[in-house]
Formats: C-alpha cells, sequence, structure tokens
C-alpha cells in the first residue's frame, strides 16, 4: 500500500509540474476558478505525499513549500505563463493543508488500532 501511495504521490506531483510549466492549452480547467484548482490540486498533493511518508511529514512540508516556489519562479521562464505571490501562498497553504488532513487521518488510524473494544 506505502509504494502505491508514493506512486500516487510522485505522478500527482508530476501532472501539477506539467500543468503548471506546460503549454497553457493544455491544462485542464475547470468550474472551481484559478484559486480553486490550485488549492485542490495542492490539498491532494499534500494528503498523497502526508499519506506516503507519514515519519518524514515536517520534513514534507518543507519540500513542499520549497518546490511550489522554485515551479512559481520557473513560471518567469515558461511562456504563457504569470508568476504571483498570490498563487504560492495558496498553493502552499492548500499543500500544508493536505498534510495536515494526512497527520489527522493517521492519528485516527493509530487510536482506532489500539482501542479497547467496548
Amino acid at each position: 500500500m506505502t509504494t502505491l501511495l508514493k506512486l500516487l504521490a510522485w505522478l500527482l506531483a508530476a501532472a501539477v509540474a506539467f500543468a503548471t510549466l506546460g503549454p497553457p492549452g493544455l491544462r485542464p480547467h475547470s468550474d472551481f476558478g484559478q484559486d480553486g484548482e490550485h488549492a485542490l490540486a495542492f490539498v491532494l498533493i499534500g494528503l498523497a505525499f502526508g499519506l506516503a511518508y507519514p515519519q518524514r511529514r515536517l520534513l514534507t512540508a518543507t519540500m513542499a513549500v520549497a518546490v511550489i516556489g522554485l515551479i512559481e519562479i520557473l513560471q518567469f521562464w515558461a511562456p504563457g505563463r504569470h508568476a504571483r505571490w498570490s498563487d504560492f501562498v495558496v498553493d502552499a497553504l492548500a499543500a500544508c493543508a493536505g498534510l495536515a488532513l494526512a497527520a489527522g487521518i493517521g492519528w485516527i488510524m493509530g487510536r482506532s488500532r489500539f482501542a479497547e473494544p467496548s
């Protein structure tokens, strides 16, 4: 299961990197708007990485924020893309929210394993 979660996390990260840095015409669009799309994508990435690497959530959060910043900076050189401070903030907060959600799920799962039967 852990290997599958790791694969899913990295595939999500690659898909978001392509959507962020690739040609604008190939980027998927939804009714959520730009901030909603960003938030959903990065919450899912945070959740996936948080579940895949439960022993390294703080390191994962730090790396996620750094990589999100790097992706925003790389958009300066990507044709048709625009680096925005607001995108960085939404993406970083959403990734950390996904990691926090993963931590909560892990905590609940850990408590349920050790709960005494009624």
